[in-house]
């Protein structure tokens, strides 16, 4: 009986080890053939020859990209955006999160608000003209300031705090601790997965973010990665061709806009997979807990 109990346990570990494999393969397959698209030559990407490995190997959608001096400049503006709204984020969202973690007169109306404005919004042409008559347009604070306050990393944040023994507070006031110092050096150390679950969710909202760089922003100079490569197409001008060198010539005839988009998605998420493994260990950690209601 015990031994027919332990085959089937290892059949069912087995089935669910294949289970999982086949999802996860069948997840990371696209992102496979994103980036076996963006090595292809532009024959074999429109023909749809391309599957798992890629054909007519090349580098052109790449060297389009990564010579051309407007790139460089617009990841200089995202990686300017992601810091600053970063650090914007994180800090107001501790502020806000902090005091409703406590309890006082008042506190479900603030709460309630919060919900209401997280769910509704006034809408992009009220956003637009809030943001243009306070002077911000064509400026990395129209990036950064519409989102300061992200009410879901609030709430997770809240409920952090709210989940930290009770204890710790009340020694930390007989101690003579104020609230600020309270809140650095007891619910800031203690809420590192909460923190770090937050800042990788700013961090890739500012990072992918493309729309609003692209109605905020009228100089392509000022534009963020994700609008940059968002507006970035193959478009060969017959006059432009006569001052192309022959290798320039060859180069551009390899490259059609579908290598070129994926080769745009490449370069967009390497930034991404070199920030999240450092904040992995955190995050599933903070998630639960900061979901968690007492």
């Amino acid at each position: 009986m015990v031994r027919s109990q332990s085959v089937g346990a290892r059949l069912a570990d087995t089935s669910i080890f294949v289970v999982l494999t086949v999802a996860a393969l069948l997840c990371l397959y696209p992102l496979w053939y994103t980036i076996m698209l963006s090595f292809s030559d532009k024959a074999a990407a429109n023909a749809g020859f391309v599957r798992f490995w890629p054909v007519g190997f090349n580098l052109s959608s790449y060297r389009i990209i990564l010579e051309d001096a407007q790139f460089f400049r617009a990841f200089g503006v995202s990686v300017k955006r992601v810091l600053l709204g970063g650090a914007i984020n994180l800090i107001l969202t501790v502020l806000m999160a902090y005091p409703l973690s406590k309890a006082f007169p008042g506190r479900h109306t603030y709460m309630w608000y919060m919900v209401f404005c997280m769910l509704f919004s006034g809408g992009l042409i009220p956003s637009y003209v809030v943001v243009t008559s306070l002077g911000l347009q064509n400026s990395i604070w129209a990036l950064v300031i519409p989102g300061a306050v992200p009410i879901f990393n609030v709430i997770l944040i809240m409920n952090f705090f709210r989940n930290l023994p009770k204890e710790l507070h009340e020694a930390a006031y007989v101690d003579g601790a104020g609230p600020w110092y309270t809140l650095l050096r007891i619910n800031l150390p203690l809420s590192l997965p909460g923190l770090a679950t937050v800042t990788l969710f700013s961090i890739v909202g500012h990072w992918n973010s493309f729309f609003d760089g692209l109605i905020y922003m009228s100089k392509p100079d000022n534009y963020p990665l994700q609008t940059y490569i968002q507006q970035l197409v193959i478009v060969i001008d017959p006059q432009q061709m006569q001052n192309l060198s022959t290798d320039q010539l060859i180069q551009m005839m390899k490259v059609s806009n579908k290598t070129l988009n994926s080769a745009k998605l490449v370069v967009a998420m390497i930034p991404i997979l070199l920030v999240y493994p450092f904040l992995q260990k955190y995050f599933v950690h903070g998630i639960v807990l900061g979901s968690v209601k007492e």
